[in-house]
């Protein structure tokens, strides 16, 4: 498949936009782990995919910098006002449905990859670090960009994209890096 075919099927399966990006070209920024410790997502400490669990930066960033490309996509949500987190919600639930179907050929083309989507890690209800167990699911665990260091602003940016779509949009970034 070439990386305009993959492009094409982002934007099939409901991306708004696609871009494939070298990972060398990558805005990494340890300093955005600060936001994690300040738990501005609420997250923190209690998800596999997230910090501290996920890795410290060094280690998360090394990971991603042995991968060679980076597929970036982004949905964009509509809202009625700036309050709608209902729609925020819905549109959030939108973006994992286009996630789950790049997933499925991203998966069946490249036998390695990484992917990360948008906050932590959704695959349980109830993540098993709150139990003190290991992880369920290891190889479906999913961390997000920003767990990764990724400055998404910067990238956006990079890939010729807008960071924020205008009033009354919430916009959502994915990404596989594939080897």
């Amino acid at each position: 498949m070439t990386e305009k075919e993959l492009l094409d099927l982002c934007v099939k399966y409901g991306a708004d936009r696609a871009f494939i990006l070298d990972v060398d070209r990558i805005p990494f920024d340890e300093n955005l782990r600060t936001y994690c410790e300040m738990n501005s997502c609420g997250t923190f400490g209690i998800n596999y995919a997230c910090p501290p669990a996920v890795g410290d930066a060094q280690a998360v960033i090394s990971e991603a910098k042995s991968y060679s490309k980076a597929l970036i996509f982004q949905t964009i949500g509509n809202l009625e006002d700036s309050f709608d987190f209902e729609g925020m919600l819905r549109a959030e639930r939108d973006h994992e449905e286009v996630c789950d179907r790049i997933l499925e050929e991203v998966s069946s083309r490249y036998p390695n990859y990484l992917e990360l989507r948008v906050g932590g890690c959704k695959v349980c209800p109830d993540c098993a670090i709150l139990e003190d167990a290991p992880c369920r699911f290891p190889e479906k665990k999913r961390a997000s960009l920003e767990a990764y260091c990724m400055n998404v602003a910067d990238l956006a940016e990079k890939c010729g994209m807008q960071y924020i779509n205008g009033a009354n949009t919430v916009t959502y970034f994915g990404a596989y890096l594939i080897k």
